[in-house]
């Protein structure tokens, strides 16, 4: 099981010397200890709206919001990524849940043949930080940036003093960065998920959150090699892959853990393959991911732990 110390946590030079240990303090608690991220995404509610929480193959269960908060109490994961205003209204209730604040957000209405996507910052880093003062335990912030959008621009600024300003405040930051747009031919191109990698390393991220690359045509690599190349482009940042839609436990916990000992990635985010489930197997599913991310477990013993043959815990 993968464990690091306070002292190995490697701190970037700007977060403000008073805001060191909580830096560290919220290091150790977002990868629980083990330098990795379970990042439990349940952002979705703005970028895909109700189609992700209700309909045919999605337990009924997920179309409560409090569904999210349920699982992430009871199962295991390092944060729980949502928009400040979803956090708001159940962190009193669920006030022992690592949050991570997504600052930025844009529904899926707009194709890109029609705009190319823009999702500006909703709120300033000042009410989270408000909400921080009042007891909620918000251990850092994640931002989207459309890589290759005529608005890249933009959000690369936004996104740039962000994590100046979140770092000054002890806190950690995780990109999303998906090349889309219409100057991207292939949003899942090897070099391009590289290339959004290295962004994310340049901008001083902790962890960058891209879409598992897609190797095509005389590209004969698996997916996990090809990821192997982005992990490196990324270097001090860490990696971690998108989870993507609902399939199977087996397929998906092979994929993480091909994704983490044969790509380089740092850990994962997932979260309709979670979300979409009844409170039982959702639950027993973010063990079964947490064992392999958090605790070096094969495919076989993390599908044990799916299958509630063993409990697994921190």
């Amino acid at each position: 099981m993968p464990t690091i110390t306070r002292e190995q946590v490697r701190v970037p030079v700007d977060v403000s010397p008073e805001m060191r240990d909580t830096y560290i303090d919220n290091y150790m608690k977002a990868t629980r200890g083990s330098g990795r991220l379970m990042l439990f995404a349940c952002d979705q509610k703005v970028e895909h709206l109700n189609k992700d929480f209700y309909g045919e193959g999605i337990d009924i269960a997920d179309v409560e919001p409090e569904h999210l908060f349920k699982i992430a109490k009871e199962g295991v994961i390092g944060v729980m990524a949502a928009q400040r205003g979803l956090i708001a209204q159940y962190a009193a209730d669920y006030p022992d849940i690592n949050y991570l604040v997504k600052m930025n957000s844009k529904t899926n209405l707009v194709k890109t043949d029609q705009e190319d996507p823009y999702s500006p910052q909703l709120y300033g880093l000042d009410t989270v930080l408000a909400m921080r003062d009042a007891g909620v335990n918000i251990v850092g912030l994640g931002y989207t940036i459309y890589l290759g959008s005529e608005y890249e621009a933009t959000m690369l600024a936004e996104a740039g003093d962000l994590i100046a300003q979140a770092h000054a405040e002890g806190l950690l930051v995780v990109l999303w960065i998906y090349p889309r747009g219409k100057a991207v031919g292939a949003e899942k191109d090897p070099d391009l998920i590289a290339g959004a990698a290295g962004v994310a390393l340049c901008l001083g991220a902790d962890y960058v959150k891209v879409n598992p690359p897609k190797p095509e045509g005389e590209d004969e690599r698996t997916p996990a090699e090809a990821l192997k190349i982005a992990s490196m482009a990324c270097g001090r940042t860490g990696l971690v892959c998108a989870g993507g839609s609902t399939v199977d436990a087996q397929t998906f916990l092979t994929q993480l853990y091909d994704q983490i000992h044969v790509g380089g990635a740092c850990g994962n985010a997932t979260g309709r393959n979670i979300h979409q489930r009844s409170l039982d197997e959702a639950v027993r599913l973010t063990k079964a991911i947490s064992s392999i991310t958090l605790a070096d477990y094969t495919v076989d013993q993390a599908m044990e732990v799916f299958n509630g043959q063993q409990d697994f815990k921190l």
